[in-house]
């Protein structure tokens, strides 16, 4: 086998060669392969010193990049129009798309220098793409625009660069829970399940009751890396990643693969050449999700809606718990982590408008109200306030967000995101998907997945 590091360079650079043009903007696009840190191409951190709240602002021009599904795309046009109608002379325009390919579209951005003024970020990106501390503006720069004390000290402190500044906003904290299509559970006499027992019960009863097609749960690469190292975590009583550095061995990684592959075998989940031959862009777009032959996703809690809007019509889409002696014991190895963040490039020709635009979207009643809980529950005071009440917090997402809140034990690594695992050339992809095409046997699979987890960790 081949370690998938040698793919990565090309593989970034073959993605970029698409247009990812978006709904409502323009995209950039440029040539040759993104570095997996892309401070190391960008001109020096910007010191804008501290820009001042006067009350005034050029008539400007500056660029929104984010990603996600309808909903978030819809309530985010909607803020920005209204932003634009209380700051008359700012126009923004807008850049959004799925997640497929969005992360190495960024990375050559970030490369060149083209970036957006605002960009949605993750927290893996400070790491992988501004390691040098100047490709995200010091938002305490801002401070008097973007009022940074309606975030918790502990909550800014996991969005913090290299040099101890602040590289961006959190939006919300999240987790992954399971959701299920209650609809074909009850089709086959069964309640959701509750424990992996149960879990596994499930699945010979779908194929007895349902048929071949039915499975109450379905995976991809990279909820497998994630349900994986809940199953390890608990298990094993230890983060997966600590400190940057890799906290199992091979062998203890051979038991989360072959946990995964026994999912296969009991028809709890179905393969990934099944999930490929579908051919559906993502699940919430997969016939067999919308129509309730694979009844169970693994989800943040930021990001249920695209799925439960994507339900056909009649069918009951429920937040379920997460799962009860995963390990064998009673931790459940969940982990928690930033959602998302708002940054802003050092690139940037308007720092005080583009600043102005975050603390629109996250602090000010008008706009907090309309973003609601599309990217979870709002992590700004000021924000929570005005979207509660707005009526703003739906009530999937807080049902979702209080149990993945009251399950976690441990804060997800940002390595455990970085571009080399989770990327559509990562070791996750590689490893997951060749391990359900039989390609390599689970000894095999957890060579390469140690090998490459190591290999993100330095």
């Amino acid at each position: 086998m081949k370690n998938l590091k040698k793919f990565l360079s090309l593989g970034i650079a073959a993605a970029m060669t698409l247009s990812l043009a978006a709904c409502g903007g323009s995209a950039s696009s440029s040539q040759g392969a993104a570095p997996a840190d892309a401070s190391t191409a960008t001109a020096p951190a910007a010191n804008v010193g501290t820009i001042e709240n006067d009350g005034n602002y050029d008539e400007c021009t500056i660029k929104f990049s984010w990603w996600g599904g309808d909903s978030r795309h819809a309530a985010t046009q909607e803020a920005v129009k209204k932003f634009m109608e209380k700051y008359p002379g700012i126009t923004v325009e807008v850049n959004f798309g799925a997640w497929s390919d969005w992360e190495a579209a960024r990375a050559l951005e970030f490369q060149s220098g083209t970036a957006a003024d605002v960009n949605q970020i993750n927290q893996s990106w400070i790491n992988e793409f501004d390691s040098a501390g100047n490709v995200f503006l010091d938002l305490n720069q801002v401070s008097e625009i973007i009022d940074l004390s309606q975030w918790s000290e502990d909550s800014l402190a996991q969005l913090k660069d290299v040099n101890g500044g602040i590289a961006g906003v959190p939006v919300a904290m999240t987790g992954r829970t399971l959701y299920w299509d209650k609809t074909t559970f009850d089709e086959a006499g069964i309640g959701v399940p509750t424990t992996l027992e149960e879990l596994r019960a499930a699945g010979k009863t779908f194929q007895e009751k349902l048929g071949d097609e039915y499975y109450p749960l379905a995976l991809g690469e990279f909820d497998r890396a994630i349900f994986m190292t809940f199953y390890l975590q608990a298990k094993y009583g230890k983060a997966i990643i600590e400190d940057g550095q890799l906290n199992f061995t091979e062998e203890e990684l051979k038991d989360g693969l072959d946990f995964i592959m026994s999912l296969e075998a009991d028809h709890v989940i179905p393969s990934i050449k099944t999930i490929d031959g579908d051919a559906a862009a993502s699940l919430d777009q997969n016939p067999k999700f919308i129509d309730g032959r694979y009844a169970g996703i693994l989800e943040w809690d930021s990001a249920p809606l695209k799925y439960k809007n994507a339900l056909g019509e009649g069918r009951e889409f429920v937040v379920g718990e997460e799962l009860k002696n995963l390990g064998g014991n009673d931790n459940t190895g969940v982990f928690t982590k930033v959602s998302l963040g708002f940054a802003i490039s050092t690139t940037s020709q308007h720092p005080k408008e583009a600043a102005m635009l975050i603390e629109y979207l996250c602090n000010d009643p008008e706009g907090a109200a309309i973003m609601g809980s599309e990217r979870g529950i709002p992590e700004s005071k000021a924000g929570y306030e005005a979207t509660e009440a707005a009526g703003g917090i739906d009530e999937t997402i807080a049902a979702a967000h209080e149990i993945v809140m009251a399950a976690s034990e441990y804060a997800e690594d940002p390595i455990f995101e970085s571009n080399d695992l989770k990327g559509s050339e990562g070791t996750y992809k590689y490893v997951f998907g060749g391990l359900s095409y039989e390609e390599f046997d689970t000894a095999e699979a957890a060579t390469e997945l140690y090998d490459g987890i190591s290999a993100a960790c330095g």
